[in-house]
């Protein structure tokens, strides 16, 4: 490896350390799936792991409690409403119980799990998007708005849809000549870029177009950046989007030698650092943590973890370490910074997928007090969307809404009754519509009590006629 080492920077990262967790708390028997898509084919967020899982006809993926280790049982039950394998899975940045999956059937389904995980199979998905006319391999959440799910295909489509509603709001039909390889949101969700089995690498604003029959197609956009040629190599290239707004990309130069470069949007004429790691062939999935800067690149069919931290001094990507284990990844799952163990100086948390093992790794910070650290730990990206999906549709951008991790953090029970035939997914509230929607509520309250008032009124009334009669009845009676 030819990373660049001089002077010794100061940094509190420097010293990051990996450390895979004892055999009893690794997840055993699990039949990853053989599948050979170049995905991550896990997920994880601070209640559940998905793993996508072999499955006889169709396709499925294992849905387990955070908290779960140990053998998984094969009468596990499973998310099994695919009817080809599924490549690529996702949790919803906005709840913790609502997953988006890609298959080869051509259709992405949403689905709502309960809390606690699956107790049945479950085939019926709470929403349906059908678009694509080939195998769907992407799915991409927005960072910031509610709803709003980007979808690539093998079609060479990108598709943005509202989940809340089932529609499809945008369609890029002509942005991509060839296979889409990855898709990645900036931090305020304005922007994508996205690598191409033509090598080039692209900066997007989904939302420009030409608009007609309620659909945008973005037919060779002007303001669409290409930068031709990022990595020279035929092997596939990821990309992702950083902080500051610049892009990180892994791919391979003409020699297959494995690369990292590091672009300013601004121009992408030349990258600003580029580095070359070795000449395996695995492709080179980078996972970032924008609260860290640092990246962490697993490739598959490797051994190792490699991480580095992003900065403004020059060489810009500064190599860190790397974690070496005896056993190649088949895949690999980033657990989101919320769900990280605080108290132990956890940064990062890796689900390292295994031919039938899921096993996690901890990436921790060596700190002495046993105090909150803030200096590790800034205010992170909450369950909390900062838009509409309809804000956003309509222009609007906005930056995360951020919570603290001190004292660590408690995922809040799940939203059961958001899901009902085609109404929103989530429920779209806001400061104005929050009160709105509470005043309707203790309205409706307000004449259920009536109507029950009226009615217990009624039978009253209807109680005394009745006694009268019967006295009436009596005292007639009596007097003959």
């Amino acid at each position: 490896m030819s990373f660049r080492r001089g002077v010794v920077r100061q940094s509190k990262f420097r010293h990051v350390f990996a450390q895979a967790w004892k055999a009893e708390h690794c997840l055993d028997d699990v039949r990853v799936t053989r599948v050979t898509w170049e995905g991550p084919l896990c997920a994880a967020n601070p209640k559940f792991i998905a793993v996508i899982v072999e499955a006889g006809g169709g396709g499925a993926f294992l849905v387990l409690p955070l908290t779960k280790s140990g053998r998984v049982d094969q009468s596990t039950p499973t998310v099994c409403g695919h009817a080809a394998p599924v490549l690529d899975i996702q949790w919803c940045p906005h709840d913790d119980n609502v997953i988006a999956s890609a298959s080869e059937d051509c259709t992405v389904k949403i689905w709502q799990i309960p809390d606690g995980g699956l107790t049945a199979p479950m085939t019926e998905a709470a929403v349906n998007l059908e678009g694509h006319s080939k195998r769907v391999g992407i799915v991409a959440w927005h960072p910031t708005a509610l709803n709003i799910l980007l979808t690539a295909g093998c079609d060479n489509l990108l598709c943005v849809w509202d989940v809340g509603t089932g529609e499809l709001v945008y369609q890029l039909s002509d942005a991509h000549p060839d296979l889409i390889y990855s898709v990645s949101w900036n931090r305020e969700g304005s922007v994508i870029c996205t690598t191409c089995k033509d090598k080039a690498l692209r900066v997007i604003d989904p939302r420009r177009g030409t608009m007609y029959d309620h659909m945008i197609c973005l037919c060779n956009d002007p303001d669409t950046q290409v930068r031709e040629k990022a990595h020279e190599g035929t092997r596939p290239m990821r990309a992702v989007f950083l902080a500051d707004g610049k892009i990180l990309t892994t791919g391979f130069s003409r020699m297959s030698e494995r690369q990292l470069a590091l672009w300013d949007t601004k121009d992408l004429s030349e990258p600003m650092a580029v580095q070359e790691m070795d000449t395996s062939n695995g492709v080179l999935l980078p996972f970032y943590d924008p609260d860290t800067n640092m990246v962490y690149l697993c490739g598959k069919g490797d051994c190792t973890i490699r991480y580095f931290e992003v900065t403004d001094e020059s060489p810009y990507v500064h190599f860190l370490s790397l974690y070496s284990s005896k056993e190649p990844q088949r895949g690999a799952g980033f657990l989101s910074k919320r769900g990280v163990d605080v108290n132990k100086c956890e940064i990062a948390r890796f689900y390292k997928l295994h031919e039938r093992k899921v096993e996690p790794i901890s990436m921790t910070v060596p700190r002495k007090s046993d105090l909150f650290q803030g200096d590790l730990y800034p205010d992170t990206a909450g369950l909390e969307p900062s838009l509409l999906a309809e804000d956003w549709i309509a222009g609007q951008d906005a930056p995360p809404l951020l919570v603290s991790l001190s004292g660590g953090y408690t995922a809040p029970p799940s939203k059961s009754n958001t899901l009902r035939g085609r109404p929103k997914l989530l429920p779209q509230t806001n400061s104005s519509t929050a009160s709105t929607a509470s005043s309707a509520a203790a309205s409706r309250e307000m004449e259920s009590e009536a109507m029950e008032q009226v009615q217990v009124g009624r039978e009253t009334e209807g109680g005394v006629e009745r006694v009268r009669k019967e006295v009436r009845t009596q005292t007639g009676s009596q007097q003959s």
